[in-house]
């Protein structure tokens, strides 16, 4: 199996846009969110467009084989006394989970020696498993950050390698 994560360019927006949709269903059960009038969900264009706008952020494409996979988000942290960065979303369409691609991404992303701030919200059960497990696997630092109250129910770690 071969795994990549491609920058995603300015003229894949759309691709990602679409694949967001997905990423937004997935997630629309503990959110409690509803599709719009034309049958999407809502996507919050200005902050999509900061993936490519703003330093330090990016956007990847995920392909296996080849094939399109799904998509990881990447941002500069905002509080840059707690992290350099952020491993901010990370999709992975279901034929493609359960193979180690999410780890893989994970690993390599976080070894590049900044401080990572990696969050998943406790409703969420699958990417919470997925996050404790994976981050419990790292031979790197990981920290636990104390329940601020500023977002209930958002886990974060700081990750350090």
């Amino acid at each position: 199996m071969s795994i990549e994560l491609i920058p995603a360019s300015a003229e894949l927006l759309p691709l990602i846009r679409n694949l967001y949709q997905f990423y937004a269903y997935e997630s629309s059960g503990w959110e409690q969110e509803d599709v719009e009038v034309d049958g999407r969900f809502y996507v919050h264009e200005p902050h999509l467009q900061r993936y490519w706008q703003d330093e330090g952020w990016s956007a990847g494409l995920i392909l296996v084989d080849g094939f399109i996979a799904g998509f990881l988000l990447l941002e500069a942290c905002e509080d840059q006394r707690l992290a350099d960065m952020e491993f901010a979303d990370l999709f992975l369409l279901k034929k493609y989970r359960r193979l180690g691609i999410g780890r893989a991404l994970l690993q390599q992303t976080v070894s590049d020696g900044r401080r990572w701030l990696v969050c998943c919200y406790e409703q969420d059960e699958l990417a919470s498993a997925f996050c404790r497990q994976m981050l419990s696997e790292l031979p790197f630092v990981v920290r636990k950050q104390e329940d601020d109250g500023a977002e209930p129910g958002l886990q974060r770690f700081v990750v350090q390698a």
